[in-house]
């Protein structure tokens, strides 16, 4: 029998490092987290042969003592926390302690500091050696400077899985990119190989943070990105993110900050996903720069050695937060007459083609001139939906399938419209007519009352069965019509199906279902989730539940497939939007059947119809499948399809 034996200091710190210390990258993020967290403003970062060779990280942070030098090289030495209190709020990016003495024990290491107050500098050094720290005195400005040489010098084995410069390096650059973006008040400088690749001064508004954001992510990003700054119930979240129709193939554009820290959430991750489920295209992934600020008392940033991951003490809230604050700028997303002077419109500066720029709510619903030209919202151009018949069975709740697709139609009498569709009514003083507006516009509408002019303009052709082009202050639109009228069809059909409450129909034979025992105690312990959906759920048995009822929308589907799903998105996640989803996609199906067909000829009218009724729906940037609805052509673009002015 193997008998117990301490491990040394150095077998320790080696140990710790295939923890803390993956690649040239875990170290960088490791010091520059202790440069920001030393109240460094300005970072210089010098990176040889991917960081294999060197890293060297200097900083004007407030430096370290010469007395604690040696011990900033042991393990489980920090300044940052000292109680079991300031663990359980922890305040900094590091507090374990263990990074200096992780990185020491695999490389040589030298670290030179100029603490605030000191008259002297000083330098300690070291060889992935357990031997005593020496210090001496050396020459350097107020703050630190670390070097770090020959990564996994001593450790063979793990140098062989390190990937090639260029790939080291990319993951390097990942992580001062972050961290950049974490800190806009702070001057970041990279250079590789001696090649300068970023150089970011500090910045402190809003404009050159954005400059920061296009240098670090690209152009297309701002100009296609929405701000958002909300607050709630103690959560801040402010930042921005994409448009729907800026979307990726892959994940690779999502940045999340909790506190001024980088995380990976699952939670998180799940809220953003189902913000965007209404408008985005399948298979797509959003894009977003975000930072949640909270009390540090009500999230756990240690259950990570890396400290990618938290926990929040109450992720319902969180969840529920995010999802609502997104989902919400997302819905306001709609066209706007565009703001740009004659002169901005002939310059090369316009705005480029299908971006929708960043929105504000009008604060004055009331500028409505241009709709009292006797141009009204009413569907004119709406046919009724000619939906298969087992999707209207399963729209049980609404008040009746040709209620519904009356309302959808144009009607003389606009009493006869039904209340989901109430909206503002005015009177046109020269001709009496009766004009249905929304109840909230978009801040283009001044700008519209001024040029008489509406945000998507009016139309002029219809191409091909398919298009509507229209003329706007900017230049040219184009619509997509069925795509824009799909969209129009299914918020329409939301708003009637929510605001009901979720109807639920018994059934003839319960149906019985074998599940964990931990899933029984969910369903037990947590009802009100089930029945909000319009589900009666009980427990049968220690590992068994019976199905009583079922919401009407989804009767007709495989409801023991359902329920296990729904279970397996509540224990994964804690909360579950499936229910919402299945419903949303018998509604898009609907609304997709329901919508104008391409190679219809449509009336100016119609057409213009269609156009009132874009700019009062939400969301109607994008149909229900993610696909813009609409672009813009400025008429400096097309001058320059015609080549005019040269």
């Amino acid at each position: 029998m193997q008998r117990i034996n301490l491990l040394s200091p150095r077998l320790a710190n080696q140990i710790a490092a295939g923890e803390v210390v993956e690649r040239p990258a875990s170290v960088v993020k490791e010091l520059l987290e202790n440069s920001l967290d030393a109240g460094a403003t300005q970072l210089d970062i010098d990176i040889q042969q991917g960081g294999i060779r060197q890293i060297k990280i200097r900083d004007n942070g407030a430096g370290i003592v010469k007395e604690d030098l040696p011990l900033a090289l042991s393990r489980h030495a920090t300044s940052k926390i000292h109680t079991l209190d300031d663990l359980e709020a922890v305040g900094t990016l590091g507090f374990r302690g263990e990074a200096l003495a992780s990185i020491s024990s695999v490389s040589r290491l030298v670290l030179t500091s100029h603490a605030q107050g000191e008259e002297d500098a000083w330098q300690v050094e070291t060889e992935g050696k357990d031997m005593g720290a020496s210090v001496k005195p050396a020459a350097h400005p107020q703050g630190t400077c670390i070097e770090v040489r020959d990564l996994f010098f001593n450790t063979p084995a793990r140098r062989k899985f390190l990937k090639t410069e260029k790939t080291e390096f990319n993951h390097l650059s990942e992580v001062v990119k972050r961290l950049a973006l974490s800190r806009y008040d702070v001057a970041f400088n990279l250079s590789h190989d001696g090649r300068q690749i970023y150089s970011l001064r500090a910045v402190s508004d809003q404009l050159h943070a954005e400059h920061r954001l296009a240098t670090l992510l690209g152009k297309p990003f701002i100009e296609n990105a929405l701000t958002i700054d909300v607050e709630s119930a103690g959560l801040r979240l402010w930042g921005w993110i994409g448009l729907p129709t800026f979307s990726r193939s892959q994940a690779d554009l999502q940045y999340f900050f909790v506190n001024g820290r980088v995380v990976k959430d699952k939670l998180v991750a799940h809220a953003v996903r189902q913000a965007y489920r209404d408008v985005l295209y399948n298979g797509r992934h959003p894009t977003f720069v975000l930072y949640l600020e909270l009390d540090p008392a009500t999230v756990d940033v240690n259950v990570h050695p890396t400290k990618h991951e938290v926990r929040f003490r109450d992720g319902r809230l969180v969840h529920d937060f995010l999802f609502s604050k997104i989902h919400k700028v997302l819905a306001e997303v709609r066209p706007e007459a565009s703001n740009a002077t004659t002169e901005e419109l002939a310059s090369d500066v316009s705005p480029t083609i299908s971006v929708q720029p960043n929105l504000t709510l009008n604060n004055n619903p009331e500028n409505l001139s241009w709709m009292q030209k006797g141009y009204s919202s009413q569907s004119a151009y709406t046919d009724k939906p000619t939906a298969p018949e087992q999707i209207r069975e399963q729209l049980g709740t609404l008040q009746s399938m040709s209620e519904f697709a009356a309302g959808l139609d144009g009607h003389e009498d606009v009493s006869e419209r039904p209340a989901w569709l109430s909206a503002t009514e005015q009177i046109n003083p020269e001709t009496g007519e009766v004009i249905i507006s929304a109840s909230m516009y978009r801040s283009g509408v001044a700008e519209a009352e001024r040029s008489g002019m509406p945000p998507l303009g009016f139309a002029v052709a219809q191409l091909h069965g398919i298009f509507i082009l229209a003329e706007n202050q900017a230049g040219m639109v184009v619509v997509d019509m069925h795509a824009a009228h799909e969209r129009i069809l299914y918020e329409r059909m939301k708003s009637a199906f929510y605001s009901k409450d979720m109807a639920s129909q018994p059934l003839l034979v319960p149906i019985n279902i074998t599940v964990a025992q931990s899933e029984a105690d969910l369903i037990e312990e947590r009802p009100d989730i089930f029945t909000s959906f319009g589900f009666v759920i009980e427990r049968s048995g220690p590992e068994s539940v019976m199905v009583r009822e079922v919401p009407i929308i989804l009767s007709k589907g495989d409801i023991e497939g359902l329920v296990r799903d729904l279970i397996s998105d509540l224990v994964i996640n804690g909360v579950t939007d499936l229910l919402e989803s299945r419903a949303n996609e018998l509604m898009a199906t609907m609304a997709c059947h329901g919508s104008v067909r391409a190679n219809r000829k449509l009336t100016i009218a119609e057409m213009n119809s269609l156009l009132r009724d874009m700019e009062i729906t939400e969301r109607s940037g994008q149909c229900n499948h993610g696909r813009p609805t609409w672009t813009q052509l400025s008429l400096s673009e097309l001058d320059k399809l015609f080549l005019r002015g040269r």
